[in-house]
């Protein structure tokens, strides 16, 4: 799998990419990771009386505030990212205004070869990169500074539902499997205060384990995510 962000922030993504589990994906050639910077492709046209400055975004017509990413600029680095690739390439465009990122899109992703990530910045992207790109997502209902975070939760997610990243992976009793979250877990010390391990969970009886992770699966999407409970009901409570 091969990853190829484009940014005006190279400097945010080399610890995340040496570090634990995504660091060992590295490492294994599992995924591979190529930083394009947005910042080579500005353009040399914003003048002061001492110097000319290079420039990636420009005001908003029609008024606004902050600054829009140009779409020649984003344009021009999407084309070098995709060349740097000899795979068949799917480009993402990281706003506020895409589809919600989630499980399923994960798992869709994760099955491309490789994908170029365009991180916004400043008040956006102009309106017309979209017509250059493959999917537009969000991270979330809530507004970041810049896509680069975004880009960290998605390559991440990604990252570990590649063959070989996460060994004897369970993925169907992960949270969003099926609609569902998690079963709650427990470890030493059995006792904790007035708090204890359940019973079920120092039985040894795997079958009864499983049943019981189960049940809480489903009280628990049901009690704190009731909009994920009510899509595994409509699948068909499998």
């Amino acid at each position: 799998m091969e990853f190829l962000i484009i940014t005006l922030f190279p400097q945010i993504f080399p610890p995340f990419f040496k570090t634990s589990i995504i660091g060992r994906a590295v490492k294994k050639k599992l995924i591979k990771v190529k930083i394009v910077n947005l910042k080579d492709f500005a353009l040399n046209s914003r003048k002061t009386l001492k110097n000319s400055h290079k420039i990636v975004d420009d005001r908003p017509f029609g008024g606004g505030q902050g600054m829009v990413i140009r779409p020649d600029v984003a344009l021009s680095a999407i084309v070098a990212a995709k060349k740097q690739s000899r795979k068949p390439t799917k480009t993402i465009l990281l706003t506020p205004a895409g589809k919600l990122f989630n499980q399923k899109t994960a798992e869709k992703f994760a099955k491309f070869e490789s994908l170029v990530i365009f991180c916004g910045h400043y008040e956006g992207v102009d309106e017309r990169v979209a017509n250059f790109t493959n999917f537009q997502i969000s991270a979330g209902d809530y507004i970041l500074t810049g896509g680069e975070t975004a880009a960290i939760v998605l390559i991440d997610s990604i990252t570990r539902l590649i063959p070989q990243v996460l060994p004897k992976l369970t993925s169907e009793k992960e949270s969003f499997a099926n609609n569902l979250l998690a079963a709650p877990v427990y470890t030493r010390p059995v006792s904790f205060g007035s708090l204890q391990v359940p019973k079920i969970l120092l039985s040894g009886k795997k079958a009864e384990i499983d049943k019981w992770k189960k049940r809480q699966r489903i009280l628990k999407t049901k009690m704190i995510r009731p909009d994920l409970f009510e899509k595994y009901l409509k699948a068909g409570s499998s």
